[in-house]
């Protein structure tokens, strides 16, 4: 045991260094990077781009058909798709000459609308994805994804949003939520897939949508707020340090790291976190007016199935299906908002991937031990 004891400081330890020196190393490049973008900073910093879902589906289900079937198989599917295919062409056209009828002898303006209804008659689905952390930092670029689609959105699009965040900050994922009501306020229809997590601050997110899909096991729920921070002032008082804070406004700041706090600190930092509850729980209560609240809201959270029972979702489905449903009658494009990352910026997520990696490993091993 005492062997086990030593072993797993020693390796603490080890973490220790290797990320201290990771960090000063990504500081180094980061800073180097600094001056060549500030020369950039006037230029775009990312785009948007688009994948045809659709076509990728399609191109995967053809390569399997050939995998799977004789060439003269082939050839009877292909004919009969071909006929399929030139059988919907036909109806396009029918309606778009029925269009044209009704809209005969108009002027200019009134050829823009009828291009317009034509446009409409094609149903599309837009894929996001947002994968939250503590900051909700994603939502950068989750706003631009949000405008590319408002500016060429028409009433027959949709949207669905992959969503995975164990929650994170108030104001972070409050703006996140305020990113997705712009879809609702527009009209457009939006569904929330959840196929791991979406607690706390990501169930915030999640009850904006007209409808929320889970997979059985996804994590669902958490509404509740939690604050903890630690305390070194006895620390400090051991080394005769002394701390001063000085402030402008009696509750500007309540509980402190290194002052010593007191009962009032104590009393007002809870009425903050109760109240920023009280507005959780609001904002919910908005959105899915349905749900029980004094029995949902404790803080608590589910799995998809037991969510679904309780109201928190209203469907138990992965995204995957619900993408292989729409392609079916749908255009389904992902839209994606990307920034190129500088050097210093590969270094530190590597960095943080590669401890993040080893503290998981570490806390697997202990499972196993208990």
């Amino acid at each position: 045991m005492e062997f086990l004891y030593e072993f797993g400081l020693f390796l603490l330890k080890s973490i220790t260094i290797v990320a201290a020196i990771l960090f000063v190393i990504g500081g180094i490049v980061s800073s180097s990077q600094r001056n060549k973008s500030t020369k950039t900073k006037n230029k775009p910093q990312g785009e948007v781009t688009v994948t045809n879902l659709t076509e990728k589906y399609e191109d995967m289900v053809s390569n399997l058909k050939h995998d799977m079937h004789t060439e003269y198989e082939m050839k009877a599917i292909a004919k009969a798709e071909k006929k399929q295919h030139k059988e919907k062409q036909k109806q396009d056209k029918q309606k778009t000459k029925e269009l044209a009828k009704q809209n005969k002898g108009q002027d200019s303006e009134q050829v823009e609308k009828l291009e317009q209804q034509i446009e409409k008659q094609h149903k599309r689905l837009f894929v996001l994805d947002f994968n939250g952390d503590i900051k909700a930092s994603e939502v950068t670029n989750l706003r631009e994804e949000i405008s590319a689609i408002l500016s060429l959105s028409s009433e027959n699009d949709e949207v669905l949003i992959r969503l995975e965040s164990p929650g994170g900050m108030v104001h972070g994922y409050g703006l996140a939520a305020s990113q997705l009501r712009r879809l609702r306020d527009k009209g457009i229809p939006l569904t929330v897939a959840v196929d791991k997590v979406a607690a706390s601050g990501g169930y915030m997110m999640a009850v904006v949508a007209n409808k929320i899909v889970a997979a059985p096991f996804a994590i669902i729920g958490s509404i509740g707020v939690i604050a903890q921070l630690p305390n070194f002032n006895k620390l400090l008082r051991k080394m005769d340090v002394d701390y001063e804070q000085h402030t402008a406004g009696q509750y500007k700041r309540t509980l402190t790291i290194f002052g010593e706090n007191t009962d009032e600190d104590r009393a007002k930092f809870r009425e903050e976190l109760e109240d920023t509850h009280e507005l959780f729980k609001d904002f919910i209560a908005e959105n899915r007016p349905e749900l029980d609240l004094t029995e949902v809201a404790t803080g608590e959270h589910w799995f998809g199935s037991r969510a679904l029972e309780k109201g928190l979702i209203d469907e138990i489905k992965t995204s995957d299906d619900l993408i292989l449903d729409a392609v079916k009658d749908k255009e389904v494009f992902e839209v994606r908002y990307e920034v190129p990352k500088t050097l210093g910026e590969k270094i530190g997520m590597n960095m943080a991937m590669t401890v993040e990696r080893l503290l998981g490993r570490l806390w697997s091993h202990g499972q196993y031990e208990k």
